[in-house]
């Protein structure tokens, strides 16, 4: 069985980067170099948050965004991952935004994925944050993701069998 992993909205994004700072242009090598060559070894899943944050953003690859992630399995938002997300921001875990990187994480958690790959350093893919999570996740039952940006996931991962 493959190892899931959660694909958040700054995933996409990155694939279609048009910036040319040297930071946007690498991250954007990385994303692709990921997408493109490693993603066959997971089993990429998303979910609608990330496609309505896609379609609310205003930039011109917008589409391209949305064509690139339209394959990838879609996780149901069931009643349980709003209790979560409620949970997560009662304790300081994510910002006061239950659209936001709250629900990503609630929705990998309660859907047992193994990877949250994300680019956004601050609140996801952040070691600093990563016991509170645990903590958190531990307190209500769940599984706590690792939270990661595609460098970390560019080998194929070990076969355990």
């Amino acid at each position: 069985m493959k190892p899931r992993v959660y694909i958040e909205t700054t995933m996409p994004s990155f694939y279609h980067e048009i910036r040319e700072e040297p930071d946007m242009v690498a991250r954007r090598e990385w994303t692709r170099d990921w997408w493109d060559h490693h993603r066959s070894a997971y089993e990429p899943v998303t979910s609608i948050p990330v496609i309505e944050e896609l379609e609310a953003g205003n930039h011109p690859n917008r589409q391209a965004c949305l064509d690139l992630i339209a394959p990838v399995v879609i996780l149901p938002v069931a009643d349980a991952i709003i209790e979560i997300v409620d949970t997560y921001i009662q304790h300081h875990v994510m910002p006061n935004d239950p659209k936001g990187d709250a629900l990503h994480l609630a929705l990998a958690s309660y859907h047992r994925c193994h990877f949250l790959l994300t680019w956004n350093c601050n609140h996801l893919a952040n070691a600093n944050k990563q016991e509170h999570i645990r903590h958190v996740n531990t307190q209500l039952g769940l599984p706590v993701p690792i939270l990661t940006t595609p460098l970390e996931l560019m080998h194929e991962p070990e076969d355990n069998a």
